[in-house]
Order: C-alpha cells, then structure tokens, then sequence
C-alpha cells in the first residue's frame, strides 16, 4: 500500500494544500436518511429502527409493476378501500399528472397545515403525530393539502424537510424509480401539509409523475422556500442587452 504521506509528492504544495478526498463512511442507516440519501425500496422495509428519523405522517409504500411482453408494462398506484390511503383516511379530491425534464428540479415548496380554533401550532402539531399518531380521524384532510406521490417514468430523488411547530426538525432524502424502471425502489409517498420537499431528476430521461392532493389546486397553498433553482436565469450578455 502506498504511503499516504507520499501519495500525493507529486503535486504542488499549493495544490496539495487544496485537495480533499471523498469519505465513504456512510453511518447507521438513519444518518443516511438525514444526509446522503436512502433508495426507497429499503425505507418500505426498514421498520422500527428509522422511528427517531422519520417525519411524522410521512408514507412510503411499495408497488408492483408487471411487465407485459411485446407490448409494455402494467402498474398500479393505489386503491380506495385497501392499503395505505384506506388506512389513513385519505383519498384524493383532485389527481394531476407533471413532467420534469431531464437535468431540472422543484424547488422547496410546502403545503400550510391547517389549526383548529383555540389551539396552538404546537399543541396540534403534537396531539396528531405525537400523542395519538394513530387517530386519523384528527387530520385535516379537507382543509389541508396532502400530497401522494407516483412515478411512472424515470428516476427522482426527492427530499423532505420538516418544519411544523413543535415537531423535531428532520429531513428525509431517498430515491425513487418510476415504472420503467422496474425494481424495488418502484414506491408511492405520502407527504403532509407543513413538510417542505423538493424533487430533482436523477439521470438523462424525463420523470412523470402522477399525483393525487387530499384539496383541489389552490395558488395559496403553495408556498415556495429557497425555489431559485427554478429559475432560468438569462444569460449574462442578453441581460445588459435587455437593460440597454
């Protein structure tokens, strides 16, 4: 084995003061959650022990993709009365489809949380995900918008930042594969009002996705957090052009 002292004798001193090398520790499987990103197909399994990293009412389920020889593939998202949706209570009122190109991203965008009358953010915050996470008859479905989320087309890597009061500050990075892609990381999530996520296509084809929201299309509900990437940003010539 090389000495590492000497590995790098044959740069210069400045450039040797520079350099850095990529670490490849990955830590527990949380830390990898919170940082460098889980595939989707592990986080469906994972149980238990991401209890203290995952956002609450956060949702991410499996889904099964049959290949149909000769003439494509076949692939559900979800049913009413069975499965995740039916568990939690939510079925959307409004369905809409998207396309991101290739090389392109949604910036951080968030859903306000709806509150009852005489109670705080953080008491309600609390009650739901904390005290009685199990009781989704409390959520606020019709005054709220959720988010699930389909892939159907290409690869994305989503992350989601919490930021409800009263609730930890955690965030959640992982990858999913949409259906032509068929494998494990094929997944639908679930993502409630007052999380922050953002989206970015991973690889050279376009993502579609397919999303149903628990409240039709409302422009107030759309709040927008750091979404410059967004933004094409002209040319620097054409822009002295412009102000000419």
């Amino acid at each position: 084995m090389a000495d590492v002292d000497n590995l790098w004798q044959g740069l210069s001193a400045e450039m040797r003061s520079l350099l850095s090398t990529r670490d490849y520790k990955t830590g527990d499987l949380a830390q990898q959650l919170a940082t460098a990103g889980v595939e989707a197909g592990i986080l469906v399994t994972a149980g238990a022990q991401l209890r203290d990293a995952w956002i609450p009412g956060v949702e991410i389920f499996p889904r099964t993709i049959y290949p149909q020889r000769h003439r494509g593939l076949f692939g559900e998202f979800v049913r009413r009365d069975e499965g995740i949706l039916a568990r939690i209570g939510f079925w959307p009122k409004q369905w809409a489809t998207a396309r991101m190109f290739a090389q392109t991203a949604k910036g951080f965008h968030i859903h306000p949380p709806s509150l009852p009358e005489r109670t705080t953010a953080e008491e309600w915050m609390r009650r739901q995900f904390v005290d009685e996470p199990e009781n989704f008859a409390l959520r606020r479905y019709a005054e709220e918008q959720w988010d699930v989320m389909f892939f159907v087309q290409g690869r994305v890597e989503i992350l989601l930042h919490d930021v409800r009061a009263g609730l930890p500050r955690r965030t959640m990075r992982l990858w999913i594969d949409g259906d032509n892609h068929r494998g494990a990381n094929n997944a639908g999530i679930v993502v409630p009002a007052g999380v922050a996520h953002a989206i970015r296509v991973e690889g050279s084809e376009d993502a579609i996705m397919v999303y149903g929201t628990s409240t039709s299309f409302r422009p107030d509900f759309e709040g927008r957090i750091a979404s410059e990437v967004e933004t094409s940003v002209l040319p620097e010539s054409w822009q002295r052009f412009l102000a000419r």
